[in-house]
């Protein structure tokens, strides 16, 4: 298990919802790369509930939607935006039962389309819901000039000059 470093983290103005550590309401996930996915654990927060005590579905896909594009960015080593994003969702996720897992898969391309299978588990390991991502991904050229991505060695802490 590799972790992860947000290399846009410090970048001014960052405020991703999904990824930013400074950004007060939002998700604040973190990232490990294991093998051939990435895989994120996470603490789901009441204020994020739907019904009560239960993950609203919008989160849900909102969190498969970020892992996947982590996903592109360290495997594809470019950036993509998503174009599709179709989830099932099998089982309740509570706000107040621990932390659940996803993990991002690529499962192929088609051109410049990526396809990316996500999965979510509950704190027993229990599959709660299954996402299925396509990106529309960039040339290394325009992910640098026009989305700030930066080098691949950027991502991992091993690797980061000092």
């Amino acid at each position: 298990m590799t972790k992860i470093v947000n290399p846009y983290a410090e970048l001014p103005g960052y405020h991703c919802f999904g990824c930013s550590p400074k950004n007060d309401h939002g998700l604040q996930m973190t990232f490990t790369k294991e093998g051939d996915e990435v895989v994120s654990v996470w603490q789901p927060r009441v204020f994020l509930q739907g019904f009560h005590q239960i993950l609203h579905g919008g989160i849900q896909a909102t969190l498969m939607d970020e892992i996947g594009s982590w996903l592109i960015q360290v495997t594809l080593k470019t950036a993509g935006v998503t174009s599709g994003l179709n989830i099932r969702y099998l089982k309740t996720v509570y706000v107040n039962q621990g932390e659940i897992t996803l993990r991002a898969k690529l499962k192929g391309m088609r051109r410049n389309l990526a396809d990316v299978e996500v999965t979510l588990t509950d704190s027993a390991g229990v599959l709660c819901a299954t996402g299925e991502v396509t990106y529309y991904t960039f040339s290394q050229e325009v992910a640098r000039k026009k989305l700030n991505f930066p080098s691949e060695e950027a991502f991992y802490e091993s690797q980061k000059s000092e």
